[in-house]
């Protein structure tokens, strides 16, 4: 599979950090995009963000990255931790960074885009933006961890999003707690 994996200014970047851990960088072409804002949340809140090898990492500012362009062909695109900002611009067709214009490709091209919110409260705009990115083909995933499968840590806690954004891509985790699997097994 061919991923782009972005990050925004938003909370929430062991969500990110827990992502590519997870997904096999060798059997997967994945290139990360992050804004400065996702730079400084995740410094602040990681102190560092430990990017595997073999993931491509870019700027965003540069547009001269493939997946930018709609005769690129990439499997699906992950923004994670997603600010509603970005969801606003997205949502306006705003194209002004590689992050932005990679959504944007993604969604004319009917191809996987995955955003994942993380903020909370919505304002009624956040709400409106939401709905016009469903519309358009994206698939909005908060950051909502689940309880059922009684996570004894933080970072179980955070897979069960992670694994939820896996299953999205067309990867799912050996690992996910699945509900009918589960209650067989009681």
């Amino acid at each position: 599979m061919k991923l782009v994996i972005a990050a925004t200014g938003a909370s929430g970047s062991i969500y990110l950090q827990r992502l590519l851990e997870q997904i096999d960088c060798a059997a997967h072409q994945v290139h990360l995009v992050m804004s400065a804002h996702a730079e400084q949340v995740a410094a602040q809140e990681l102190d560092k963000l430990k990017v595997p090898s073999g993931v491509a990492r870019h700027s965003e500012n540069d547009l001269q990255v493939p997946f930018v362009s709609g005769s690129a062909r990439f499997d699906a695109m992950v923004i994670l931790p997603c600010s509603m900002a970005t969801i606003g611009r997205i949502a306006s067709g705003s194209s002004d960074t590689a992050l932005l214009r990679a959504a944007d490709v993604f969604l004319k091209e009917r191809r996987k885009l995955i955003l994942v919110p993380r903020e909370t409260p919505w304002s009624l705009i956040h709400a409106r933006n939401i709905v016009t990115l469903l519309e358009a083909g994206a698939i909005v995933l908060p950051a909502i961890p689940s309880f059922y499968s009684r996570p004894k840590s933080l970072v179980d806690l955070v897979d069960t999003v992670v694994w939820r954004v896996l299953d999205q891509i067309g990867l799912p985790s050996a690992r996910a707690y699945r509900w009918a699997q589960q209650s067989e097994q009681s």
